[in-house]
């Protein structure tokens, strides 16, 4: 099964506090997620954010209903959380989020190590492009998510690549924990 990467980062000109706190809020990913997708959390709110809380969403992909679950496998505030898919439309999706403070403001870095249900063939065809608007969306909305102006923020760009060893295996594994 081939394994992908992808990666971005942002500088923007808040507290790494005020950063995390937008991602480690469920409901706003529904903001930061193209309408395309017709996303929506399902597990009810007030949704307590911690190592272990499983949270399901709901989004249309090509036209498709698809339910996914993911687990939060890694929590440690302010810094960094990982979000594993349980099920949902990859083969595995271990999304890493890490937040450092840098030059008075905060640097945002997403890594995604997953793989696609039909292989390279769907990757090429639809993932790899799905994905890239997904993030080029998130990066237009978070200016506005923050409060802040889109100028003052440095976006790097969405890099989207085979992974270049088996260190997605061990990821795999745990992703595929189901409940």
């Amino acid at each position: 099964m081939s394994h992908y990467e992808l990666g971005t980062s942002a500088w923007v000109p808040v507290s790494r506090l005020k950063a995390f706190e937008l991602f480690a809020d469920a409901f706003k990913l529904e903001a930061m997620t193209p309408p395309f997708l017709g996303f929506s959390v399902v597990t009810p709110a007030p949704i307590e954010m911690k190592s272990g809380r499983v949270i399901d969403y709901k989004l249309r992909l090509h036209g498709i209903p698809i339910r996914w679950r993911t687990r939060i496998t890694d929590w440690k505030p302010p810094s960094r959380f990982v979000d594993s898919q349980i099920r949902g439309p990859y083969s595995m999706w271990v999304h890493t989020h890490t937040f450092d403070e840098i030059d008075g403001g905060t640097l945002m870095r997403d890594v995604v190590r997953y793989s696609a249900i039909g292989g390279a063939l769907v990757h090429r065809l639809f993932v790899k492009r799905d994905l890239q608007r997904i993030f080029e969306y998130r990066q237009k909305m978070l200016p506005a998510l923050l409060g802040i102006e889109s100028s003052d923020c440095r976006f790097e760009p969405i890099e989207i690549r085979r992974a270049v060893n088996d260190s997605c295996a061990g990821a795999e594994l745990a992703a595929s924990t189901s409940e």
